[in-house]
């Protein structure tokens, strides 16, 4: 099969296309014919030395895919193969054939591409736990989500909307602003010529949000704090400002705020099977219905991995990266 492999650590360059043999499915997994593979930051720390896959994983990148179950190992159903799924996997994804759990699948509605099904896994996963079942996000309640235009971000917009809440979001330009608010965003905040802080305040009339979706910590660490209402939420997933941050205790207690973090590529696979079940319960209806769908950015050849990384750190994009794999549609 063809893959992307990282040649060594470093920038988008070290990617490049090889022959691999193909994986062969172990008790409780199966073998799907990858069409399509979501493109994360994640993928890029890790073609970059700082981010290894777990023990006994694959070291191809790729944390989503969408394809066809072709084969299965044992103790999984017959009735599995043939299916089209989209699936959260732990590597592998940006190959022709990956590994994956059944019980980390999703099936692929009528009226999804398998372009926008291998958009969906891991975003969706990151915010629904972390917004969610993290961050107790209730209807009504408002939202600053930052990075509002990346892949996360937009699904973060779009979920948040589904469920009731006022959402605001941070970009770096007037333009992806524009798109956030255009994707459903209630307000948008240009964070390199406003102060986001002092924009929330004044958004909700001086009493600051309920929760952050915060991916950069960081100095951005007390600023949430200074914009969060009484019993609010910090909901750290990602530390692009700086893994350290210094913080204002007394404020945080008197404000009654605590701050949380999470990350989903080390959790069991019970985690995510459960996760994976909640959403089939709770979120895909929406989908199968044509309710929810990810924004969608630029779609490249599995052979242009290198250039997708590179679009993806220049951030540039808006909404979700992927890479067609096997041209499925």
């Amino acid at each position: 099969m063809r893959a992307v492999e990282i040649a060594e650590p470093g920038g988008p360059d070290v990617l490049r296309c090889v022959d691999r043999d193909l994986p062969r499915p172990g008790p409780g997994e199966v073998l799907i014919r990858v069409s399509h593979a979501g493109v994360n930051r994640p993928d890029c720390l890790q073609r970059a030395g700082h981010y290894p896959p777990p023990d006994g994983a694959s070291d191809i990148p790729g944390l989503e895919i969408a394809g066809e179950i072709v084969a299965r190992g044992d103790g999984v159903d017959a009735g599995e193969l043939g299916k089209r799924v989209c699936a959260l996997v732990n590597a592998g994804g940006y190959a022709e054939y990956c590994l994956a759990r059944p019980e980390h699948c999703l099936p692929v509605p009528d009226g999804l591409s398998m372009a926008e099904a291998a958009a969906i896994p891991e975003t969706l996963c990151t915010v629904w736990h972390n917004v969610f079942q993290r961050g107790y996000a209730r209807d009504g309640e408002v939202l600053l989500v930052h990075g509002g235009t990346s892949g996360i971000g937009t699904m973060a917009i779009k979920l948040a909307k589904l469920f009731g809440l006022d959402v605001i979001v941070t970009c770096g330009s007037d333009a992806k602003c524009d798109a956030a608010r255009e994707i459903g965003a209630d307000h948008a905040i240009n964070y390199k010529t406003e102060d986001f802080a002092q924009r929330v305040r004044d958004i909700t009339g001086g009493r600051g949000c309920d929760l952050v979706l915060d991916m950069v910590a960081g100095e951005y660490t007390q600023r949430n704090l200074d914009c969060l209402a009484e019993d609010g939420r910090i909901v750290v997933i990602a530390t692009l400002g700086g893994a350290k941050s210094t913080v204002n205790i007394i404020k945080l207690m008197m404000k009654r705020q605590s701050i949380t973090g999470s990350t989903l590529r080390a959790r069991s696979d019970v985690f995510k099977g459960m996760l994976a079940d909640e959403l089939f319960r709770e979120v895909w209806p929406s989908v199968e219905a044509g309710e929810l769908r990810p924004c969608m950015d630029r779609t490249f050849a599995l052979e242009e991995a290198a250039a997708a990384h590179a679009r993806m750190e220049a951030r540039e994009h808006i909404g979700k990266i992927v890479l067609d794999v096997g041209g499925d549609g």
